[in-house]
């Protein structure tokens, strides 16, 4: 940057230590560092450690998969892993915008078309739902079965079956 002399930064620094150069290589030192990090991005947005084009580090989180889980659902948490990874590291407003247009044009179109724009939004909440099932309790899981419930009418009567 202009203007940065460079002192204590890294081995020419008088500190003699070597700071990594970019901030998501440091590794977090708990809530102190994360604090210092929100602090020093709202004050200066070019400081942020989530500059343009870096990519967000996963969430800390106990497990990936579903604890002992067999057959159908293994199978689908481990080809979902690359796809939950892949739309994580997307920019946040991504999968809400699409699947708010794709929502209006289902429910303003009329036709078929309408219909097909209803199908990945379906494709979606159903896939979701199946991923987080065993660790919703009864209101989740029925606000899951409510939804796809509407989805299905909803593409249902684009396409002119009722």
């Amino acid at each position: 940057m202009a203007g940065d002399t460079g002192q204590g930064k890294g081995p020419g620094g008088p500190s003699g230590a070597r700071v990594p150069a970019h901030p998501l290589a440091r590794k977090p030192a708990g809530d102190a560092a994360q604090n210092s990090g929100a602090r020093n991005s709202a004050r200066n947005p070019a400081r942020s450690p989530l500059r343009k084009g870096a990519k967000r580090p996963l969430p800390p989180g106990e497990q990936f998969f579903t604890p002992g889980a067999t057959g159908l659902r293994r199978a689908v948490e481990r080809r979902s892993a690359t796809v939950l990874v892949f739309l994580f590291h997307l920019p946040r407003w991504v999968i809400p915008v699409v699947m708010v247009a794709l929502m209006l044009t289902g429910v303003v179109v009329t036709d078929w078309r309408g219909g097909l724009a209803v199908l990945p939004v379906l494709a979606f909440v159903l896939w979701l739902a199946y991923m987080s099932w065993p660790s919703l309790r009864a209101g989740g899981r029925l606000l899951r079965v409510a939804l796809v419930t509407f989805l299905v009418l909803l593409a249902a009567t684009r396409f002119g079956l009722f």
